[in-house]
């Protein structure tokens, strides 16, 4: 991989790699304007969303008004909305008690809370997001992928505590052993690892 990445840009070296969990969640795209939420959506199919404008903004790791002075106009923040372990059992034990369907895994509940016509009921789930990316900028507040990562999570945004940068291979491959490690103590479900240059 890092071996095709060399060639594919021409380079001389192998460049630094943004690594970080991928978090089993649900997609969602937020859009904000002169620094403020105007617009939650889900992924969908890839070219059309679903507008749960009003239940994200019921969700506690989502800012509605963006930090810091170097905040462009327009921000597009991309990221996971999951539910950890424990929430998720909690879920399961008060829908029975209730008679209701209990959830299949946490993906499922956290995707099935957000898309609720009732905010009140997406607000009762303890829903966490996980900001990992951005789309349309009108401008950069950085330079690199890592330095995006601290400048969202200066704007406010909850970013993944095991995203870091690793300056070789042997540094990414300790990253994946390390994940690999930590998989199932981390109290939220991975798909796997992502890096990225």
């Amino acid at each position: 991989f890092v071996d095709r990445v060399v060639r594919f840009l021409k380079l001389d070296e192998p460049p630094a790699f943004t690594a970080e969990a991928k978090i089993d969640g649900l997609s969602l795209s937020l859009r904000y304007e002169g620094g403020e939420l105007v617009t939650g959506a889900t992924r969908g199919d890839g070219a059309e969303g679903e507008d749960v404008t009003a239940n994200v903004r019921t969700l506690h790791d989502i800012p509605k008004t963006l930090k810091g002075r170097n905040v462009p106009e327009i921000v597009e923040i991309r990221g996971e909305v999951y539910m950890t372990h424990d929430d998720f059992i909690a879920l399961n034990r008060r829908q029975a008690e209730a008679e209701e369907p209990v959830y299949a895994n946490p993906r499922n509940s956290a995707a099935g809370s957000l898309r609720q016509k009732d905010p009140a009921i997406t607000a009762s789930r303890k829903l966490k997001f996980f900001a990992y990316a951005w789309g349309e900028m009108s401008a950069m507040p950085a330079k690199t992928q890592f330095g995006m990562m601290t400048w969202i999570g200066k704007a406010g945004f909850v970013t993944n505590e095991l995203t870091t940068l690793c300056d070789s291979i042997e540094g990414v491959l300790k990253y994946y052993r390390d994940i690999e490690k930590k998989r199932a103590r981390l109290g939220y479900d991975i798909d796997g690892v992502v890096y990225k240059v």
